[in-house]
């Protein structure tokens, strides 16, 4: 999948890869040393931890239209991101991405197949 600011139609992460199954979801990112493709959507999701990871990550929560409801930098490894009212994915994402980016709480964000334009 890729992630697109649905504004502009840029595309944010072109290798979004997904964890919707319980495994995938309960998985993450832990014991990883690096980020898989350009980031991990997990969904459905409404808080998140990062227990047993070795890396620090950008978290953003969604609402089901895509919608940013909040942006967490830096997250560092043993910490714990509690979701907002009306979260339904969580975008896992390397450090620093929120920031590079300029996103925003309020701006809708899509995730597409790689194939869409």
């Amino acid at each position: 999948m890729k992630l697109v600011r649905a504004s502009t139609g840029d595309v944010l992460a072109a290798d979004l890869r997904t964890a919707r199954t319980a495994w995938a979801r309960m998985r993450g990112l832990m014991g990883r040393t690096e980020m898989p493709g350009s980031g991990l959507l997990i969904e459905p999701a409404d808080s998140i931890h990062t227990f047993f990871m070795r890396m620090p990550i950008d978290v953003i929560f969604l609402a089901r239209d895509g919608r940013v409801l909040k942006l967490c930098r830096m997250v560092y490894p043993w910490r714990i991101c509690l979701a907002p009212w009306g979260a339904r994915a969580v975008l896992e994402m390397r450090a620093g991405f929120i920031e590079r980016h300029g996103l925003v709480p309020g701006e809708r964000l899509e995730m597409r197949d790689k194939e869409q334009p």
